[in-house]
């Protein structure tokens, strides 16, 4: 491989707030009723039991949000290889501008 092969590449992430809403509207839903489980626990003779039910499920329900989270933002991000005389273009939507990364070997 020569030195003189430099390729220039442009990473560009495509993620919109619609494409993780759902998933936030899912564990919005999934804490409102842990909560609920835990007013409906807070009768009971050890309130504790409350406490615990909604550690338990957010604790759980968190690496699964997160795993969602990433898979989804891995999948929208582009790496776009731009040529030496490519005119750098504004992307639509909220991506900033910047200058290309550079590979260098």
């Amino acid at each position: 491989m020569s030195g003189n092969n430099i390729q220039n590449y442009r990473f560009v992430c495509t993620l919109t707030f619609g494409d993780i809403y759902g998933q936030i509207i899912v564990w919005l839903i999934t804490i409102t009723l842990s909560l609920a489980s835990a007013l409906a626990l807070m009768g009971a003779k050890k309130p504790v039991y409350a406490l615990a039910t909604v550690g338990l499920v957010v604790l759980l329900s968190l690496p699964f949000l997160l795993f969602a989270f990433v898979t989804t933002l891995l999948n929208h991000i582009e790496v776009v290889p731009v040529g030496l005389g490519t005119k750098m273009e504004t992307m639509p939507g909220n991506v900033s501008q910047q200058q290309p990364v550079q590979a260098t070997s």
